[in-house]
């Protein structure tokens, strides 16, 4: 079949980068890329208020893991979002990036009916868009509709996103692994044993603490994030439909791979808005190296 993707320059706004995307969508109606758009504004205060370094209790809209159950806008809207508001938040005080997460499905319920749990409990390979917004040295919009990754860069004296990470691609193979050691006497021998090979091999670790952070990183360079479970926490301790689902989505689309460690985090039905699992998630190969320590 015929790839009948746009090529659009660096430097090409998100609004514009989006009405022209959006015609890669069946039945598009511009519900998908008002949400986008709007995600985007929210990001936008968002970078605002971290950057004035007193950010308090910014709570999550939707399905949020920072609520209990649905927020239903009663908007008869198409979709539903999960959203992360502010992943590494305890990292703001010491000026560590920070970042937002969020997937958005296409509802199972008819519109105009009420939103039920089922609309948010779905699988990952059923979301419609995922991505994130990184607020470091810059802030960054990084999302995949399903089309590819490409990522944005805010730019705050014209108050625009631009274009200028087209068509992301994780490298197959790295040399870095993220995660957190202080924790190894916890971890089970499968996790320890594949540690034992990354330092063997001579990968440099490299653990920010936080998630979007150290996942950003590792999409451009290549290498592994490694969030296990422990004695502590033994399901792991990341949300699947808040960090793992929308993370899987934005890695597969790149060329990478996203695991429990003995399965694809994207085909796990999720039981609970707040139900947790391990993940390995980046560079394919060094993924499937990860798993064939447990598989075995």
């Amino acid at each position: 079949m015929e790839d009948s993707r746009i090529a659009l320059p660096i430097g090409t706004t998100l609004d514009r980068f989006i009405k022209n995307k959006q015609d890669e969508f069946q039945y598009a109606t511009g519900e998908l890329s008002q949400l986008l758009r709007d995600i985007a504004l929210a990001g936008k205060v968002v970078n605002r208020e971290i950057n004035k370094a007193g950010l308090i209790n910014i709570a999550g809209a939707i399905v949020s893991e920072e609520d209990e159950d649905i927020t239903d806008l009663k908007n008869e809207g198409k979709y539903v979002i999960a959203i992360g508001p502010l992943d590494g938040s305890s990292n703001i005080d010491v000026n560590v990036s920070v970042g937002t997460i969020f997937s958005v499905y296409r509802r199972v319920t008819p519109v105009g009916m009420p939103i039920i749990k089922e609309d948010a409990l779905q699988k990952g390979i059923e979301q419609v868009a995922a991505g994130y917004l990184l607020y470091g040295s810059s802030t960054m919009l990084v999302y995949t509709t399903g089309h590819g990754v490409n990522g944005f860069t805010y730019e705050p004296s014209l108050g625009e996103y631009f274009l200028s990470h087209p068509d992301m691609i994780i490298p197959d193979e790295g040399n870095v692994y993220s995660i957190n050691e202080g924790s190894y006497n916890s971890f089970s021998d499968e996790v320890k044993e594949y540690l034992n090979f990354c330092r063997t091999s001579n990968y440099s670790a490299r653990y920010i603490g936080s998630l979007v952070a150290d996942f950003h990183r590792n999409l451009l360079k290549g290498g592994i994030y490694i969030y296990p479970p422990t004695a502590k926490d033994p399901n792991g301790k990341l949300r699947l439909l808040y960090e793992c689902n929308a993370l899987a989505f934005i890695i597969e689309q790149a060329g990478g791979f996203a695991s429990t460690g003995n399965s694809r985090v994207l085909e796990i039905q999720p039981k609970e808005f707040h139900q947790r699992v391990p993940l390995f998630i980046g560079s394919k190969k060094m993924v499937e190296q990860a798993e064939s320590y447990f598989k075995s």
